[in-house]
């Protein structure tokens, strides 16, 4: 991966389905420097841990037969619920002049979910999507994978 160009006042939003982690360049482009704005985790459960009951049954109208009705994958909605609220509270920061760059980080399938949330504003600020998984790292780590191996804090 090439090294990124993160401006001075850029927000990187490194996420996955269950945790999103807001970071900030106070540094500038030449020697970045993310440091943490916010962070917020919800519990990651499995759709058998959330869901309250087995899947139902549909009866046809003629005749006895009976057939399964799919089952609503809970885990798949907490996690869009999520990323489409994180969508919402960046977009207000957008709107706030919070910062007007963003570089979004977070594993393909958050990627596309994040994706399908995006106004026309938060579309335009974006500069960079990275795909991978990085959220459960620190801070420093994030920064060696976004900026290159050879970066170091001054």
């Amino acid at each position: 991966m090439d090294r990124l160009h993160i401006k001075e006042g850029a927000w990187v939003v490194v996420c996955d389905g269950a945790k999103a982690i807001v970071l900030e360049n106070i540094g500038d482009p030449a020697y970045p420097d993310l440091r943490m704005r916010e962070a917020e985790e919800q519990p990651d459960r499995r759709t058998r841990e959330i869901g309250t009951d087995a899947p139902g049954r549909a009866i046809n109208s003629v005749g006895s037969a009976r057939s399964a009705v799919e089952q609503t994958d809970f885990h798949d909605e907490s996690e869009k619920t999520f990323l489409t609220d994180l969508v919402g509270r960046v977009d207000k920061a957008l709107s706030a002049r919070e910062t007007d760059t963003l570089i979004i980080v977070a594993p393909p399938r958050a990627l596309g979910m994040l994706r399908n949330a995006y106004s026309p504003q938060l579309r335009k600020a974006v500069v960079a999507e990275v795909d991978k998984d990085l959220v459960a790292l620190p801070i420093v780590d994030i920064e060696r994978h976004l900026l290159g191996e050879k970066h170091k804090r001054r």
